[in-house]
Protein backbone atom coordinates (compact mmCIF):
# COMPACT_ATOMS: atom_id res chain seq x y z
CA UNK A 1 0.00 0.00 0.00
CA UNK A 2 2.78 2.38 0.94
CA UNK A 3 4.62 1.70 -2.31
CA UNK A 4 1.42 2.19 -4.34
CA UNK A 5 0.88 5.53 -2.64
CA UNK A 6 4.44 6.64 -3.39
CA UNK A 7 4.10 5.52 -7.02
CA UNK A 8 0.88 7.50 -7.39
CA UNK A 9 2.48 10.62 -5.95
CA UNK A 10 5.64 10.20 -8.00
CA UNK A 11 3.56 10.35 -11.18
CA UNK A 12 1.71 13.48 -10.11
CA UNK A 13 4.25 15.59 -8.20
CA UNK A 14 7.99 16.03 -7.69
CA UNK A 15 9.23 13.98 -4.74
CA UNK A 16 12.29 14.93 -2.71
CA UNK A 17 15.46 13.00 -3.52
CA UNK A 18 15.27 11.07 -0.23
CA UNK A 19 11.65 10.16 -1.02
CA UNK A 20 12.63 8.96 -4.49
CA UNK A 21 15.37 6.83 -2.92
CA UNK A 22 12.89 5.42 -0.41
CA UNK A 23 10.53 4.52 -3.26
CA UNK A 24 13.36 2.91 -5.23
CA UNK A 25 14.30 0.79 -2.21
CA UNK A 26 10.69 -0.32 -1.77
CA UNK A 27 10.36 -1.26 -5.43
CA UNK A 28 13.67 -3.12 -5.37
CA UNK A 29 12.69 -5.03 -2.25
CA UNK A 30 9.25 -5.87 -3.60
CA UNK A 31 10.76 -7.07 -6.86
CA UNK A 32 13.08 -9.39 -4.94
CA UNK A 33 10.26 -10.83 -2.84
CA UNK A 34 8.22 -11.51 -6.00
CA UNK A 35 11.21 -13.28 -7.56
CA UNK A 36 11.56 -15.52 -4.51
CA UNK A 37 7.80 -16.15 -4.35
CA UNK A 38 7.90 -17.32 -7.97
CA UNK A 39 10.58 -19.87 -7.05
CA UNK A 40 8.75 -21.20 -3.98
CA UNK A 41 5.57 -21.59 -6.02
CA UNK A 42 7.41 -24.23 -8.07
CA UNK A 43 7.87 -26.48 -5.03
CA UNK A 44 6.17 -29.76 -5.79
CA UNK A 45 3.96 -31.84 -3.56
CA UNK A 46 1.61 -30.90 -0.73
CA UNK A 47 3.97 -31.40 2.18
CA UNK A 48 4.53 -27.72 2.87
CA UNK A 49 2.63 -24.48 3.50
CA UNK A 50 3.93 -21.14 2.21
CA UNK A 51 3.12 -17.77 3.80
CA UNK A 52 4.40 -14.59 2.17
CA UNK A 53 4.71 -10.97 3.30
CA UNK A 54 3.32 -11.19 6.83
CA UNK A 55 3.27 -8.17 9.14
CA UNK A 56 2.97 -9.31 12.76
CA UNK A 57 3.19 -7.88 16.26
CA UNK A 58 4.43 -9.39 19.50
CA UNK A 59 4.88 -7.57 22.81
CA UNK A 60 4.04 -4.27 21.08
CA UNK A 61 6.86 -4.83 18.58
CA UNK A 62 6.02 -5.06 14.89
CA UNK A 63 8.02 -7.23 12.52
CA UNK A 64 7.75 -8.38 8.90
CA UNK A 65 8.25 -11.83 7.41
CA UNK A 66 9.18 -11.95 3.73
CA UNK A 67 8.55 -15.68 3.37
CA UNK A 68 7.81 -18.58 5.72
CA UNK A 69 7.67 -22.19 4.57
CA UNK A 70 6.12 -24.62 7.05
CA UNK A 71 7.20 -28.24 6.63
CA UNK A 72 6.36 -31.24 8.86
CA UNK A 73 9.50 -30.82 10.99
CA UNK A 74 10.52 -27.14 10.66
CA UNK A 75 9.45 -23.62 9.82
CA UNK A 76 11.84 -22.01 7.35
CA UNK A 77 12.07 -18.25 7.75
CA UNK A 78 13.52 -16.28 4.81
CA UNK A 79 14.69 -12.67 4.75
CA UNK A 80 14.90 -11.80 1.05
CA UNK A 81 17.42 -9.22 -0.14
CA UNK A 82 17.59 -7.94 -3.72
CA UNK A 83 21.12 -6.55 -3.38
CA UNK A 84 23.00 -6.00 -6.64
CA UNK A 85 26.74 -5.56 -7.15
CA UNK A 86 29.90 -6.50 -5.25
CA UNK A 87 29.84 -6.66 -1.45
CA UNK A 88 32.46 -7.53 1.15
CA UNK A 89 31.79 -9.19 4.50
CA UNK A 90 34.05 -8.16 7.39
CA UNK A 91 34.00 -11.07 9.84
CA UNK A 92 35.85 -9.08 12.50
CA UNK A 93 33.04 -6.54 12.83
CA UNK A 94 30.16 -8.44 11.19
CA UNK A 95 29.75 -5.51 8.82
CA UNK A 96 28.69 -5.57 5.19
CA UNK A 97 30.22 -3.15 2.68
CA UNK A 98 29.24 -2.28 -0.88
CA UNK A 99 32.14 -1.86 -3.30
CA UNK A 100 31.49 1.11 -5.58
CA UNK A 101 33.89 3.36 -7.48
CA UNK A 102 36.93 2.08 -5.57
CA UNK A 103 35.21 2.90 -2.28
CA UNK A 104 33.44 0.79 0.33
CA UNK A 105 30.12 1.88 1.80
CA UNK A 106 28.72 0.18 4.87
CA UNK A 107 25.19 -1.18 4.52
CA UNK A 108 22.97 -2.64 7.22
CA UNK A 109 23.80 -6.28 7.85
CA UNK A 110 20.62 -8.25 6.96
CA UNK A 111 21.50 -10.72 9.70
CA UNK A 112 20.45 -8.09 12.25
CA UNK A 113 16.97 -7.95 10.76
CA UNK A 114 16.83 -11.73 10.41
CA UNK A 115 17.82 -12.37 14.04
CA UNK A 116 15.27 -9.85 15.30
CA UNK A 117 12.52 -11.40 13.18
CA UNK A 118 13.52 -14.92 14.20
CA UNK A 119 13.43 -14.06 17.91
CA UNK A 120 10.04 -12.34 17.73
CA UNK A 121 8.51 -15.12 15.64
CA UNK A 122 9.78 -17.78 18.05
CA UNK A 123 8.29 -15.89 21.01
CA UNK A 124 5.01 -15.39 19.15
CA UNK A 125 4.69 -19.07 18.27
CA UNK A 126 5.51 -20.10 21.82
CA UNK A 127 2.83 -17.77 23.22
CA UNK A 128 0.23 -19.70 21.19
CA UNK A 129 1.61 -23.12 22.08
CA UNK A 130 3.48 -23.86 18.85
CA UNK A 131 6.97 -25.31 19.26
CA UNK A 132 8.00 -25.97 15.67
CA UNK A 133 11.76 -25.29 15.24
CA UNK A 134 12.60 -22.25 13.09
CA UNK A 135 15.46 -22.31 10.58
CA UNK A 136 16.20 -18.74 9.51
CA UNK A 137 18.19 -17.64 6.44
CA UNK A 138 18.98 -14.56 4.39
CA UNK A 139 18.33 -15.13 0.68
CA UNK A 140 20.28 -13.02 -1.80
CA UNK A 141 17.93 -13.29 -4.76
CA UNK A 142 19.68 -11.16 -7.39
CA UNK A 143 21.87 -13.07 -9.84
CA UNK A 144 24.10 -9.97 -10.16
CA UNK A 145 25.05 -10.13 -6.46
CA UNK A 146 28.47 -11.25 -5.19
CA UNK A 147 29.59 -11.41 -1.56
CA UNK A 148 33.33 -11.62 -1.02
CA UNK A 149 34.65 -13.31 2.16
CA UNK A 150 31.20 -14.74 2.85
CA UNK A 151 31.45 -16.66 6.16
CA UNK A 152 30.33 -20.28 5.64
CA UNK A 153 28.92 -20.36 9.19
CA UNK A 154 26.41 -17.56 8.51
CA UNK A 155 22.89 -18.42 7.27
CA UNK A 156 23.37 -16.88 3.84
CA UNK A 157 21.81 -18.42 0.73
CA UNK A 158 23.52 -17.10 -2.39
CA UNK A 159 21.86 -16.83 -5.82
CA UNK A 160 23.53 -20.02 -7.10
CA UNK A 161 22.35 -21.97 -4.03
CA UNK A 162 18.66 -21.02 -3.95
CA UNK A 163 17.23 -23.72 -6.24
CA UNK A 164 19.28 -26.44 -4.59
CA UNK A 165 18.22 -25.25 -1.12
CA UNK A 166 14.52 -25.22 -2.02
CA UNK A 167 14.72 -28.66 -3.59
CA UNK A 168 16.23 -29.89 -0.33
CA UNK A 169 13.02 -28.92 1.47
CA UNK A 170 11.14 -31.53 -0.56
CA UNK A 171 13.40 -34.49 0.17
CA UNK A 172 11.92 -35.51 3.50
CA UNK A 173 8.65 -37.24 2.66
CA UNK A 174 8.59 -39.56 5.67
CA UNK A 175 6.62 -37.00 7.70
CA UNK A 176 3.28 -35.44 6.83
CA UNK A 177 1.64 -32.15 7.66
CA UNK A 178 -0.89 -32.37 10.49
CA UNK A 179 -3.71 -30.23 11.84
CA UNK A 180 -1.10 -28.49 13.99
CA UNK A 181 0.67 -27.15 10.90
CA UNK A 182 -2.60 -25.98 9.38
CA UNK A 183 -3.60 -24.32 12.65
CA UNK A 184 -0.23 -22.57 12.79
CA UNK A 185 -0.61 -21.20 9.25
CA UNK A 186 -4.17 -20.07 9.95
CA UNK A 187 -3.14 -18.39 13.22
CA UNK A 188 -0.32 -16.43 11.54
CA UNK A 189 -2.63 -15.41 8.70
CA UNK A 190 -5.25 -14.19 11.17
CA UNK A 191 -2.63 -12.13 13.03
CA UNK A 192 -1.41 -10.40 9.85
CA UNK A 193 -1.69 -6.61 10.10
CA UNK A 194 -3.29 -5.38 6.87
CA UNK A 195 -2.59 -1.67 7.31
CA UNK A 196 1.12 -1.15 7.92
CA UNK A 197 2.01 1.30 10.71
CA UNK A 198 5.34 2.04 9.01
CA UNK A 199 3.97 4.64 6.61
CA UNK A 200 6.71 7.18 6.08
CA UNK A 201 4.61 9.33 3.81
CA UNK A 202 5.65 12.50 2.01
CA UNK A 203 3.63 15.63 2.65
CA UNK A 204 1.02 16.31 -0.01
CA UNK A 205 -2.36 17.91 -0.52
CA UNK A 206 -5.06 17.70 -3.18
CA UNK A 207 -4.04 21.02 -4.73
CA UNK A 208 -0.38 19.94 -4.95
CA UNK A 209 -0.83 16.84 -7.06
CA UNK A 210 -1.32 16.96 -10.81
CA UNK A 211 -4.69 15.90 -12.23
CA UNK A 212 -5.14 13.74 -15.31
CA UNK A 213 -4.91 10.16 -16.55
CA UNK A 214 -1.77 8.27 -15.55
CA UNK A 215 -0.44 5.49 -17.76
CA UNK A 216 -0.43 2.11 -16.01
CA UNK A 217 2.85 1.15 -17.71
CA UNK A 218 5.11 4.22 -17.76
CA UNK A 219 3.28 6.48 -15.25
CA UNK A 220 3.21 9.43 -17.64
CA UNK A 221 0.30 11.86 -17.82
CA UNK A 222 0.38 11.76 -21.63
CA UNK A 223 -2.82 9.76 -22.02
CA UNK A 224 -5.55 10.47 -24.56
CA UNK A 225 -9.05 9.08 -25.08
CA UNK A 226 -9.70 7.28 -28.37
CA UNK A 227 -13.29 6.07 -28.60
CA UNK A 228 -13.89 3.52 -25.82
CA UNK A 229 -10.19 3.19 -25.06
CA UNK A 230 -7.35 5.34 -23.82
CA UNK A 231 -3.82 5.32 -25.20
CA UNK A 232 -0.55 6.53 -23.74
CA UNK A 233 1.21 8.80 -26.21
CA UNK A 234 4.60 7.97 -24.68
CA UNK A 235 4.55 4.14 -24.61
CA UNK A 236 1.40 3.25 -26.64
CA UNK A 237 -0.19 1.30 -23.77
CA UNK A 238 -3.92 0.87 -24.46
CA UNK A 239 -6.62 0.31 -21.82
CA UNK A 240 -10.40 0.36 -21.88
CA UNK A 241 -12.18 3.39 -20.41
CA UNK A 242 -13.63 1.13 -17.74
CA UNK A 243 -10.20 -0.13 -16.64
CA UNK A 244 -8.82 3.39 -16.51
CA UNK A 245 -11.71 4.88 -14.53
CA UNK A 246 -11.68 2.08 -11.95
CA UNK A 247 -7.90 2.29 -11.59
CA UNK A 248 -8.10 6.04 -11.01
CA UNK A 249 -10.92 5.60 -8.50
CA UNK A 250 -8.63 3.25 -6.55
CA UNK A 251 -5.79 5.78 -6.73
CA UNK A 252 -8.10 8.61 -5.62
CA UNK A 253 -9.34 6.59 -2.62
CA UNK A 254 -5.78 5.64 -1.68
CA UNK A 255 -4.48 9.21 -1.72
CA UNK A 256 -7.56 10.97 -0.34
CA UNK A 257 -9.64 8.51 1.71
CA UNK A 258 -11.48 11.41 3.35
CA UNK A 259 -12.92 12.62 0.02
CA UNK A 260 -16.12 11.05 -1.36
CA UNK A 261 -15.96 9.11 -4.61
CA UNK A 262 -18.44 11.16 -6.63
CA UNK A 263 -18.84 11.54 -10.36
CA UNK A 264 -17.74 15.16 -10.10
CA UNK A 265 -14.64 14.38 -8.01
CA UNK A 266 -13.47 11.58 -10.32
CA UNK A 267 -14.17 13.77 -13.36
CA UNK A 268 -11.94 16.46 -11.85
CA UNK A 269 -9.31 13.90 -10.79
CA UNK A 270 -9.08 12.74 -14.41
CA UNK A 271 -8.77 16.39 -15.48
CA UNK A 272 -12.12 16.18 -17.27
CA UNK A 273 -10.55 14.06 -20.02
CA UNK A 274 -13.30 11.44 -19.63
CA UNK A 275 -16.90 12.67 -19.80
CA UNK A 276 -19.13 12.91 -16.75
CA UNK A 277 -21.62 10.59 -18.43
CA UNK A 278 -19.03 7.85 -18.97
CA UNK A 279 -17.69 8.11 -15.44
CA UNK A 280 -21.20 7.97 -13.99
CA UNK A 281 -22.05 4.87 -16.06
CA UNK A 282 -18.91 3.03 -14.89
CA UNK A 283 -19.40 3.99 -11.25
CA UNK A 284 -23.04 2.89 -11.37
CA UNK A 285 -21.96 -0.47 -12.81
CA UNK A 286 -19.22 -1.29 -10.30
CA UNK A 287 -20.05 0.59 -7.09
CA UNK A 288 -23.02 1.24 -4.80
CA UNK A 289 -24.63 4.64 -5.14
CA UNK A 290 -25.30 6.43 -1.85
CA UNK A 291 -27.14 9.68 -1.20
CA UNK A 292 -29.18 11.44 -3.83
CA UNK A 293 -28.91 14.04 -6.59
CA UNK A 294 -25.92 16.40 -6.25
CA UNK A 295 -24.92 14.86 -2.90
CA UNK A 296 -24.60 11.31 -4.20
CA UNK A 297 -21.36 9.36 -3.82
CA UNK A 298 -20.17 5.79 -4.35
CA UNK A 299 -18.80 3.06 -2.15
Amino acid sequence: MEMQLYLALNARMTLLEKEKQYLWNMEKGYEGECMFDALTEKLEGSNHLILNDLLLKHNNTTFQIDSLIITPRNAYLFEVKNFEGDYIYDSRTDQLHLKANSKNFEVTNPLNQLNRCNSLLRQLLSSYGFNLPIIASVVFINSEFTLYHSPPDKPFIHPTQINRYLKGLQKDSSFKLTNMHTSLAEKLTSLHIVDSPFKNLPEYSYDQVGKGLVCARCSSLSVVVEGRSVRCVRCDRVETLEEVVLRHVGEFRLLFPEKPVSTKNIHEWCRQIISLKTIRRILDKHMNNKGSNRWSYFE
